[in-house]
């Protein structure tokens, strides 16, 4: 039969209360019982009921996070980070995906209801009115690159707009005069920064140049899609630059197999600086975005929030994102 928390308290010659308060390190237990009674859990080999804990702290010692997906090397450092973090304060993580669709959003923010302690949300469909109707109420949220208009969250974005600028400044530094821009998702955040910071600095740097916008998803098929598109042009920009790396990628499979040379034909870049972006052939000039520490702060930021319920909610946080060149970019003649 299972060993109950009566077991423990029999042979520790305490009360089921006294059991209770010192495998949850209340501070009225003295060293010597609390000793005691954990040796003599050790012995029977004792696992308290999560359940029955949660009951009693009204804590489930496990957070949420809600991603927009969970397929690609983006998703999985940033899920790196976070579980880094988590495993640190000895909490679960329990994730779900919206896959980009606002109805299921809400359905994944109702199903954590009572299942965490508080809530990692990176959507295109959050704003404060969607957080508002769907988010329950007092649960702590910390939101990750979303739009800023929410200042009732914690957030944790990167610099796109800069970092599609800076991108734009190295290609025309490198003398090309012609980029073109695979944009990602019409109605996400990032993707309206990163587009926003390739017109700000090609209308800044090039004046009177046209924008050359290709339409992608984040993808490496839109970005397959874009590249055979690039390539069937008689007059070809001399630079493309993707809005993240798994489109760039994409591009450059399709450049490839049109007989195109990058960069000798058309310089190519990324966004993002996912792992795989520095072993493709040639290694992907990007921009890059610290992942990994990305999560790791954001869930820091709520592991404050749950155990300090007066924690200052609101705070904005802007990380830096930071040009790497590499191979796939050439000057231009």
């Amino acid at each position: 039969m299972a060993v109950t928390i009566k077991d423990v308290a029999r042979l520790a010659e305490v009360s089921v209360a006294t059991v209770s308060r010192a495998l949850n390190g209340h501070p009225r237990v003295t060293p010597e019982t609390r000793e005691r009674i954990l040796r003599v859990a050790a012995e029977l080999r004792f696992t308290p009921s999560s359940a029955a804990r949660s009951l009693i702290t009204r804590r489930t010692h496990t957070v949420g996070a809600l991603l927009p997906d969970l397929h690609g090397e983006y998703f999985s450092e940033l899920i790196r980070g976070i579980d880094l973090a988590a495993r640190a304060r000895g909490l679960h993580l329990l994730v779900s995906s919206s896959h980009g669709d606002a109805k299921e959003a809400a359905a994944a923010l109702r199903a954590m209801h009572g299942r965490v302690d508080g809530l990692l949300v990176m959507s295109p469909h959050m704003d404060a009115d969607f957080l508002g109707g769907n988010l329950p109420h007092g649960l702590p949220a910390v939101l990750l690159n979303s739009d800023p208009s929410d200042t009732t969250h914690a957030c944790f974005r990167v610099d796109n707009r800069g970092g599609a600028s800076a991108m734009v400044k190295h290609l025309v530094k490198t003398g090309h005069r012609s980029i073109a821009f695979i944009a990602g998702p019409e109605h996400n955040y990032e993707a309206q920064e990163r587009l926003a910071g390739y017109r700000e600095a090609l209308h800044k740097l090039l004046p009177g140049t046209p924008e050359r916008v290709l339409q992608g998803d984040f993808t490496e098929a839109s970005g397959e899609h874009a590249g055979k598109a690039l390539a069937a042009l008689r007059e070809r920009p001399s630079a493309v630059f993707a809005a993240n790396d798994m489109m760039a990628i994409g591009c450059l499979a399709s450049l490839t197999q049109a007989g195109l040379s990058v960069p000798g034909d058309i310089a190519l870049a990324g966004f993002d600086d996912i792992p795989i972006s520095r072993y493709v052939t040639p290694a992907l000039t990007t921009v890059r975005v610290p992942i990994v520490e990305l999560g790791t702060l954001a869930l820091e930021e709520l592991a404050s929030a749950i155990e300090k319920p007066d924690h200052p909610g609101g705070k904005q946080h802007t990380l830096r994102a930071e040009l790497v060149a590499r191979q796939s970019c050439a000057r231009s003649a």
